[in-house]
């Protein structure tokens, strides 16, 4: 009697261990297999320009009127400026503010910038030919800290990085072309990480019958600085939707 009743209660425990085990090797799978939502937060938003595309749709520019195919622009991506967000204007005197607001930028006050950092953002700013940088920093530069020209160098060093990156080789390799959200995402995803291109938002806008590419929006978050690690300051941003699932890559010129 005392054998048949160990062994039955052995046969008991072992049915319990069996479906205790197999639960706790489900909920772990089941753990492994749930992803975190995003938890980062978008502090910063650093826009480039497709100057081809955004000359065709705004041919009478200054930037736009002597555009070539051999000009930088036409190649790379261009500075447009990085905003801090929902910050504007910070400490700047109300005539001024409204000076800006009207758009005529080259009446507001030139950058206190090295004569190196002015003659760069000549080639990799074009918008500068009508007073976009004096009105990027107004609007954008006074809100975070550092001199204009600590604001500017820090953007043309993110600009280079960006252009040398797979993003930058996309573009330069396909002009003409039509290019897909996933195309870019993965350019991203390759040059800054797994899930950059989430963070990605791309700017479209109608020439007759194409979408035409004007720009990227890239969400950042972080200390900001010249040498900082690109990469990381995009994985920390939050996600984003991407707009306009797809556009050509225009050429200069290019009608």
């Amino acid at each position: 009697m005392k054998s048949s009743a160990g062994r039955m209660q052995a046969l008991i425990f072992g049915l319990a261990t069996m479906v205790l085990g197999g639960f706790n090797i489900s909920a772990a799978q089941a753990a492994e297999g749930v992803k975190q939502a995003p938890t980062g937060k978008t502090e910063y938003i650093l826009a480039v320009s497709w100057q081809p595309g955004f000359c065709e749709t705004r041919p009478s520019r200054k930037e736009c009127t002597g555009q070539t195919a051999d000009r930088f622009d036409a190649t790379h991506f261009s500075l447009h400026g990085l905003w801090p967000v929902k910050k504007s204007y910070c400490g700047v005197a109300a005539e001024t503010k409204a000076r800006a607001r009207k758009g005529n930028w080259l009446d507001l006050p030139q950058l206190a910038v090295a004569r190196e950092t002015a003659d760069r953002l000549l080639i990799a700013m074009p918008g500068t030919q009508s007073g976009l940088d004096r009105h990027q920093w107004l609007r954008s530069g006074t809100c975070q800290s550092g001199t204009a020209q600590d604001y500017f160098s820090m953007q043309l060093a993110f600009l280079d990085r960006l252009n040398a990156s797979p993003v930058g080789a996309l573009f330069a390799g396909k002009l003409g072309e039509t290019v897909t959200e996933a195309e870019i995402k993965q350019a991203f995803d390759a040059g800054f990480g797994k899930g950059a291109g989430d963070r990605v938002r791309m700017r479209c806008q109608k020439d007759g019958e194409r979408s035409v590419i004007t720009g990227l929006t890239i969400g950042l978050s972080g200390q900001l600085a010249r040498d900082g690690d690109l990469a990381a300051l995009i994985q920390a941003a939050g996600t984003t939707d991407f707009k306009c699932g797809k556009g050509v890559i225009d050429a200069a010129g290019i009608q």
